[in-house]
């Protein structure tokens, strides 16, 4: 199911891989300046909440790209011995379930947005609102859904 390479990427994929990468890079580096600092004596206070939102950013974008490029795992022991007619199926099936999941996620996650969105909620040390972090997580969660939903009926 995967496409086939090709040296040209799309803007919006590029996108994504600078958006994500350069989150998990973030991470990363606060990760490292925390790990210096500590042992250095100047700690970096905050840095697992500032970790948390980068991993987040991160995770959320690179479900979003695995989707639109169906890589997701794929039981190819039961699919490769399905009839051609029953592979397709089997494929809309997965498809189809892997939609509903992704609409499952959403609806939880916007159910606790609304919840605490007058709560002004905010991590403990630095005060990060989480607001936007949670609008990230329903904004990719929607994505993905789309994108299921889409493969499934085309």
């Amino acid at each position: 199911m995967n496409p086939e390479p090709t040296s040209e990427t799309s803007f919006p994929m590029r996108l994504l891989v600078l958006l994500g990468g350069g989150a998990l890079l973030a991470a990363m580096a606060t990760d490292f300046l925390a790990v210096i600092g500590r042992h250095i004596g100047w700690p970096l206070l905050g840095s697992i909440e500032l970790v948390q939102a980068f991993v987040l950013v991160s995770a959320s974008v690179a479900m979003v790209m695995a989707t639109l490029a169906g890589s997701h795992a794929v039981v190819h022991l039961l699919i490769d011995r399905a009839s051609p007619k029953w592979r397709a199926g089997l494929i809309r099936a997965d498809r189809l379930f892997s939609a509903l999941f992704f609409i499952a996620i959403l609806i939880g996650s916007v159910w606790i947005a609304a919840d605490n969105w007058n709560g002004h909620e905010e991590s403990e040390l630095l005060g990060l609102p989480l607001a936007p972090l949670r609008i990230v997580g329903i904004i990719c969660s929607l994505t993905v859904a789309l994108v299921f939903l889409r493969q499934a009926f085309e």
